[in-house]
């Protein structure tokens, strides 16, 4: 089965193409890491996987369905979820109100049974509570339930965005630059949720990240793009020591 493939994608905008011709396969519960300098092609190839974006050209292929022309409403609704390099998050909500939103997914009972209330709709939203209760344990975040999320600091808000998207019951789960703004305590706090996300939850995880050494601690496998093409495929270290992705990085 194919778990997840992108096919010859490519993005043009107004004449210059973002992408060109990139292709990759992510296994199953593996941590596949897109690398390179700004301007590569990374987050773009996330905002067409997340439906943000049409390709130009190309195919994406998601456990053996294509999804690349399915609606971006419907793409949460199939097991993918996404963070952001900016946090998108609720700011004058709680942390418990934040990460129910990522419940939206998963709720069946009609409007007129929410408005009245019905005992289907009390069932419903306990199940949906338990569900991040338990994530907020998984994350560390117990202290921090009732919180405004405005009043959070930087790193605690992108471990709420991280369990916001865990809340949707992912089996892929996209994170774009999630070392982003974080101190070196936090990322190794982050590099330790994404090794957990893995292994415990059994999560695939697709991430777009510049902190080399993130990249090296949780990637099973890396690609390195510059100018919008697939440069090196590889191991983190083999990645890192290939000629051409010391050219993009250094210049030559």
């Amino acid at each position: 089965m194919t778990f997840f493939r992108a096919e010859d994608l490519a993005v043009e905008f107004g004449g210059i193409r973002a992408v060109e011709g990139v292709s990759f396969e992510v296994r199953p519960r593996e941590v596949f890491t897109i690398i390179g300098p700004n301007g590569a092609g990374k987050t773009t190839i996330f905002n067409v996987i997340s439906r943000i974006y049409e390709p130009s050209r190309g195919r994406l292929i998601f456990q053996d369905r294509e999804i690349t022309r399915v609606p971006p409403d419907r793409i949460a609704r199939l097991g993918i979820a996404r963070t952001f390099q900016n946090i998108e998050l609720f700011e004058h909500g709680t942390v418990l109100a934040n990460l129910l939103t990522g419940r939206h997914v998963h709720r069946t009972t009609a409007l007129a049974e929410e408005l009245l209330f019905l005992p289907r709709v009390r069932r419903s939203e306990r199940r949906h509570r338990e569900k991040v209760e338990e994530i907020i344990d998984f994350l560390d975040l117990p202290k921090y339930r009732d919180s405004v999320v405005r009043s959070l600091p930087f790193g605690v808000r992108k471990v709420v965005e991280l369990g916001r998207a865990l809340a949707l019951e992912p089996t892929l789960l996209l994170l774009d630059e999630p070392s982003s703004g974080l101190n070196v305590e936090e990322t190794d706090d982050m590099a330790f949720w994404i090794e957990d996300i893995q292994k415990l939850r059994g999560i695939t995880v697709l991430m777009v990240e510049h902190d080399m050494r993130l990249v090296s601690r949780v990637s099973d496998r890396v690609i390195a793009l510059d100018y919008g093409r697939v440069i090196a495929e590889g191991t983190a270290d083999q990645v890192q020591r290939h000629p051409d992705v010391v050219k993009a990085y250094l210049g030559g």
